[in-house]
């Protein structure tokens, strides 16, 4: 367009120069002629001008209407700018999803999901919590009953094909939970005729079937916790998920639960966000790249993970 419209004032200047040179060498150009020639210029660059001006409102217009049509074809984008967002969270997940006695949610995916309300332009406090179980994570995202969710939510091509992904923002490993006492189970390999829990709806214990002990009886419960009670009491063998959830329950039975600590996977949490969603899934993945950048990411481990014990790892490269 630039060089359109300096093409169009360069003909008109060289229009002027004919005019001019359109006389004998010897003799003055008329007065009436470089008028006309001087006026042609003008009227040409006053065209360019305005055809500046309509093309510029033109992409002004365009680009405001690809930013609204953004907003509008994002469910998280769009509950952003009304100012308030609904986040899927564990309650029961101890340092990382917790509703308290009182009310209040605490934990890193408490702090992550927060952090994004920010960016997106929410204060915290007007994020409403909602449970997030796992076996109910792709439906609540499906039905838009969520904007998104932080909840230990491994990527996986499976659950790719059902929602979107931002992330990761951090990555687990997959390992075991026992009794203190407990010097058969040395890792997934030892499982074999043990009884191993995992909640509904994880794919945890059914790996450790098809890959390390084939004739492992698997025991399901809704949520963790209820894994947890179930091997207090000794009616299962073990607790399969990530370490980082793990370490959390160990946490909060010092010297009746221990990790095994022979972590065999990575598991890449990310944030579910609706599928399809590009803007919100993009802009997700700026927060989180930013609060890995600022510092805040480390600090909320340290605050929420920190006290199990457990190593904090090193921070992950979100998608951009």
């Amino acid at each position: 367009m630039r060089f359109r419209t300096i093409a169009s004032v360069a003909a008109g200047a060289a229009a002027l120069a004919l005019a001019v040179a359109g006389c004998s060498s010897s003799s003055t150009p008329s007065a009436s002629s470089v008028a006309s020639a001087a006026q042609s210029v003008a009227s040409q660059a006053q065209s360019a001008a305005s055809s500046v001006a309509s093309r510029a409102s033109s992409a002004v217009s365009s680009v405001q209407s690809a930013v609204s049509g953004a907003v509008a074809d994002s469910q998280v984008l769009a509950s952003a700018k009304n100012g308030k967002v609904v986040v899927g969270i564990k309650f029961t997940q101890p340092g990382l999803g917790v509703k308290n006695a009182d009310g209040t949610f605490s934990g890193f995916d408490v702090e992550v999901a927060k952090y994004v309300a920010k960016e997106l332009g929410v204060d915290p406090t007007k994020i409403e919590f909602v449970e997030a179980n796992s076996a109910q994570r792709e439906d609540l995202i499906a039905k838009g009953q969520v904007d998104y969710i932080v909840a230990t939510y491994s990527i996986t091509d499976a659950r790719k094909e059902k929602v979107n992904f931002a992330g990761p923002y951090f990555i687990a490993h997959q390992d075991l939970l026992v009794k203190s006492d407990n010097t058969d189970i040395t890792g997934p390999e030892a499982m074999s005729g043990k009884i191993l829990c995992s909640v509904t709806g994880s794919t945890s214990a059914q790996k450790i079937k098809d890959k390390y002990a084939t004739d492992v009886a698997l025991q399901e419960y809704p949520t963790y916790s209820d894994c947890v009670d179930a091997l207090l009491t000794g009616s299962i063998d073990a607790v399969t998920t990530d370490d980082v959830i793990l370490a959390g329950f160990a946490a909060q039975h010092p010297g009746e639960l221990k990790v095994v600590g022979k972590g065999f996977s990575d598991e890449n949490y990310g944030i579910g966000l609706a599928k399809g969603d590009a803007a919100g899934t993009a802009a997700v993945n700026a927060a989180i790249a930013k609060m890995i950048a600022d510092g805040s990411w480390k600090q909320a481990l340290e605050d929420t993970v920190g006290p199990s014990g457990y190593t904090i790892p090193a921070a992950p490269t979100p998608s951009s």
